[in-house]
């Protein structure tokens, strides 16, 4: 063990959350936790390694990303059962939200091994609390889609959520995303905020109309977190329900915590058709919440 200390214990995956902007966002436990356990892995080595430079930290490191996870976890594991203590580490934020991390945290937990959270800064929950926008109920998104059918399912499900959602979106994609974002969602608030904790950091509020004339034709660099106000009027006042399948309806709503009975009869006031109608659609969903519809 690099160093013995209070704070890592044998066996143990740590997943560590690192600075998502300014290095003094660091915690406490976290230097001791990657001072103290056998092996970091690391999503970008060169990028952790200026983080341990900083804080005078002098330990092992191996690489552990999106394109080797799957068979740098079977080492890691094995490691790990030996009684090594290994810290998770992503570029900046949470392991496993929107970064690598979630096949080595499930397959230690399907071994038996313990996995200790390190809490550090996630730049979804810092963007929230900064958007002005409700904070009771929220869901995450995570990136768009790309294209394609996907895309368009998750566009019409962030358009009829009821709760706020946060979405993060690359500089390249930024404009496009919200003049498309704006055909589902029109007038509602959004607060987009990007480079939190950094010199540049940045945040504009308002509808999407507003923000994109702030923004105007100026470069957008660094990493963009986007915060929506959720559908405060329903699907059924929405203006989506034409270009919302009637599949994707139901889920909106088992999503939100209905059988899918419930769900149906929903659907099918809503659009005003039969019940047996919503019912061909949705029998393609197997799971109904524990209830036989």
């Amino acid at each position: 063990m690099a160093a013995d200390n209070e704070y890592v214990q044998k066996g143990t995956l740590y997943v560590c959350g690192t600075p998502i902007g300014n290095l003094e966002d660091m915690t406490f436990r976290a230097i001791k936790v990657l001072e103290g356990v056998d092996l970091i892995a690391a999503e970008d080595t060169r990028r952790t390694i200026k983080l341990l430079n900083y804080f005078r930290i002098n330990n092992r490191i191996e690489s552990y990303h999106e394109h080797n996870e799957s068979k740098k976890a079977k080492g890691l594991i094995k490691l790990l059962k030996e009684g090594k203590a290994i810290a998770l580490v992503s570029d900046a934020g949470m392991p496993g939200i929107s970064d690598p991390g979630q096949i080595l945290i499930r397959h230690a937990i399907e071994e038996g091994i313990e996995v200790v959270p390190v809490p550090g800064p996630t730049a979804a929950v810092s963007a929230l609390v900064v958007s002005g926008l409700d904070t009771g109920k929220f869901v995450f998104e995570g990136f768009l889609a790309r294209k394609g059918r996907e895309r368009k399912e998750q566009l019409e499900r962030i358009a009829a959520e009821p709760r706020t959602i946060i979405i993060y979106e690359s500089p390249y994609r930024l404009k496009e995303s919200l003049k498309e974002l704006q055909a589902y969602i029109n007038n509602r608030k959004i607060a987009l905020v990007r480079e939190l904790t950094k010199i540049h950091e940045e945040k504009l509020y308002g509808d999407i109309s507003s923000v994109l004339s702030e923004i105007g034709d100026r470069e957008i660099r660094g990493e963009i977190v986007i915060v929506i106000e959720g559908n405060k009027t329903g699907p059924a006042d929405n203006n989506i329900l034409d270009e919302m399948d009637i599949l994707t309806h139901v889920k909106l709503y088992m999503d939100q915590g209905k059988s899918k009975k419930e769900a149906i009869k929903k659907v099918a006031e809503e659009r005003a058709i039969p019940k047996s109608r919503v019912y061909k659609e949705a029998i393609a969903i197997d799971v109904d919440n524990g209830k036989d519809i």
